[in-house]
């Protein structure tokens, strides 16, 4: 029996090959040129469109010539479009070319427009694509990055191919091209330079556009985000080619992941104060404060980190005080975010640092309490340094003043900082313990600070240290009790007698001698015994002949005292 089936399809055409299709499209030209010569309506549209024409027959010649020009994916997407094109004008040459054609003028011009757009846009696309050189290389859709012993030359090459799809690919070349650039800054942020030179950075902001297809979108800000944390040259160049605005804009619009990402990337390009004041051009603070209230933690630290950034210029700030940012700020020093907590506390230190303006502003927000809690709970170093800051700089109002100094706690807290804190800690607190107005009962409960505050005179490091060691030190020795303290810590008083010296140039001598004249000043004998006895009375005399400030005082007072010892012995004798 046969069988009654009917026999199987026949298989689809295969596509044609981009050599068989570029074959099509040049006779198609050679057909065209001629032809739109003898039409007589429109002709300044066929003017131009010819010229076009021409340059197109140009610019394929010379893609020709490229010695892989037909194993680049990008060449088999855009011949096509290219050649339906072309049959469309021809169609448009034929229709011009017959008398009898019955097409409306309007319409015709307007098709007329519509062709010259289309070849104006593929000619931009082939002559990208041919002079990022990517056509004398075979590459494939799926890019690998290069190895860690790829020349420099493969790199920028990758990066180039990279770009070029970016820039003329559809939505699978851009996507795999992101893709593709976001493993290769993750596995290697030293490329983002050459990124910065060999890509058109102005392409990848473009991805970033509100009507962008979302997944791009997505991909461009993490591309960007990447770029712009891998060092200053991409930061700039960036910024340069107008990255802040579209960044703000997603912020805005964008969706959380895609805010976190944005956030970051102006936290990292307002870090450059050059770029800083470009927030304010852009409408950027109201965006970032908004950011801080509704954002997820990780985009409330990074954008409580760009308003810090941006607080140092003074326009800015006037705009961060007109559009609320200090409750904001305020409220962030008991989130969640201990990143935010650092960033707010540093920005406010910042301003509180800057006018009274901006104190009064703080103080009236309560912003004194809120640091001070946050300073009570608070273990990290560097949160704790801001905090510190922000307290001191508040410390000038007389309220604030009266509130420090009366506290007990506080005082305590400063006084185990100054003894294990580090240094810039050790600093403000020993400024603190050195301007506020302490209480005799205060003073006697942290004098266990003091040795801490003389090895404070010995450091070089930073500007200002031996000083406010020095001072915070004579406030305390205003108590008698803590005199005796001090004089009984035989490391102390070596140390002051090193620092005493002439011959140690490290420390100025003004302060070990103001520090010998505190402890004196009470006329304790025993005092005075255990200086003279550690040898302060031989530098001191040579400090006198130096005319040191305080020097011949003190020795004044150690001579009266060695007097006065001698005259009782002899007596009692």
């Amino acid at each position: 029996m046969h069988s009654t089936a009917d026999p199987p399809p026949p298989p689809p055409p295969s596509p044609p090959s981009p050599a068989e299709t570029l074959e099509e499209i040049t006779q198609l030209l050679t057909r065209l040129l001629p032809a739109s010569l003898s039409i007589t309506c429109f002709t300044s549209r066929w003017q131009v469109l010819r010229s076009k024409l021409a340059s197109l027959k140009s610019l394929l010649l010379e893609i020709s010539d490229s010695p892989h020009w037909s194993e680049h994916p990008l060449i088999s997407s855009l011949l096509p479009a290219l050649l339906s094109t072309l049959r469309r004008t021809e169609t448009l040459c034929q229709h011009c070319s017959d008398a009898s054609n019955s097409r409306g003028k309007l319409l015709m011009q307007s098709d007329l427009d519509m062709a010259v757009g289309w070849l104006s846009k593929q000619i931009n696309d082939l002559e990208l694509l041919l002079r990022s050189g990517v056509l004398h290389q075979s590459t494939a859709i799926v890019l690998s990055r290069p190895e860690a012993s790829s020349s420099k030359e493969e790199v920028a090459f990758f990066i180039k191919d990279l770009f070029t799809r970016l820039q003329i690919g559809g939505l699978e070349f851009k996507r795999k091209a992101l893709e593709s650039l976001i493993q290769l800054l993750s596995e290697d942020d030293k490329s983002a330079t050459v990124v910065a030179k060999e890509g058109k950075l102005s392409c990848l902001i473009s991805l970033l556009d509100l009507n962008a297809e979302n997944s791009i979108r997505e991909l461009a800000v993490l591309a960007v985000s990447l770029l712009v944390s891998a060092g200053d040259s991409p930061r700039k160049c960036l910024f340069e080619e107008g990255a802040l605005g579209p960044l703000l804009r997603i912020i805005e619009c964008g969706s959380a992941p895609m805010k976190e990402r944005a956030a970051m990337a102006v936290e990292f390009i307002t870090s450059d104060p050059d770029n800083a004041w470009a927030i304010s051009a852009y409408g950027g603070v109201s965006i970032l404060i908004e950011l801080c209230k509704s954002g997820s933690l990780t985009a409330q630290s990074h954008a409580a980190g760009a308003i810090r950034n941006v607080s140092t210029v003074e326009d800015t700030r006037i705009a961060l005080a007109e559009e609320g940012a200090i409750p904001v700020l305020l409220q962030l020093l008991v989130s969640r975010s201990p990143s935010a907590q650092g960033k707010a506390a540093n920005c406010i230190s910042i301003l509180a640092s800057t006018s009274e303006y901006f104190r009064g502003l703080l103080l009236q927000e309560k912003g004194l309490q809120r640091l001070l809690q946050l300073f009570h709970d608070c273990s990290n170093s560097n949160t704790l340094e801001h905090v510190l800051r922000a307290i001191y700089s508040l410390s000038v109002s007389d309220t604030s003043y009266r509130m420090l100094s009366g506290s007990t706690s506080f005082i305590l807290q400063i006084a185990e900082l100054v003894k294990h804190g580090n240094v810039m800690l050790q600093h403000i607190s020993a400024s603190l313990l050195a301007n506020l107005a302490i209480s005799d009962g205060n003073k006697r409960a942290v004098c266990g600070c003091m040795s801490s505050l003389v090895k404070l005179m010995e450091s070089v490091k930073p500007d200002g240290m031996q000083e406010v060691g020095a001072k915070a030190l004579l406030s305390l020795l205003l108590v008698k009790s803590n005199r005796k303290e001090l004089v009984k810590d035989e490391k102390s008083l070596m140390r002051l007698m090193q620092m005493l010296n002439p011959e140690n140039e490290v420390v100025s001598k003004k302060f070990p001698v103001a520090v010998l004249a505190a402890i004196m000043a009470g006329g304790s004998q025993s005092c005075r015994k255990k200086l003279v006895a550690a040898g302060a009375y031989g530098h001191l005399q040579r400090l006198a002949e130096m005319d040191v400030v305080g020097a011949k005082k003190a020795l004044q007072r150690l001579s009266a005292s060695r007097l006065t010892s001698l005259l009782t012995r002899s007596w009692r004798e």
